[in-house]
């Protein structure tokens, strides 16, 4: 009898620590799933402007007239 109720006692306390813990771990994945979005969207972004920047610079060389 007694080992189940110390048991029981041991059982509950660690489940709501263990519970609050991946509580905790879920949203902090949430949180870098969101930062890891962000960032790829930023990247997209600085790519499309340098890809942008590159094609302005193919096309102001091309417009130079030649040196005779």
């Amino acid at each position: 009898m007694m080992a189940k109720a110390l048991l029981g006692h041991i059982g509950t306390a660690p489940d709501r620590r263990l519970a609050d813990e991946v509580h905790r771990l879920r949203a902090r994945v949430r949180a870098m799933e969101f930062e890891v979005a962000r960032l790829r969207a930023d990247n997209d972004r600085l790519h499309a402007a340098v890809s942008a920047a590159d094609d302005q610079i193919r096309l102001s060389i091309l417009e130079e007239p030649a040196l005779t």
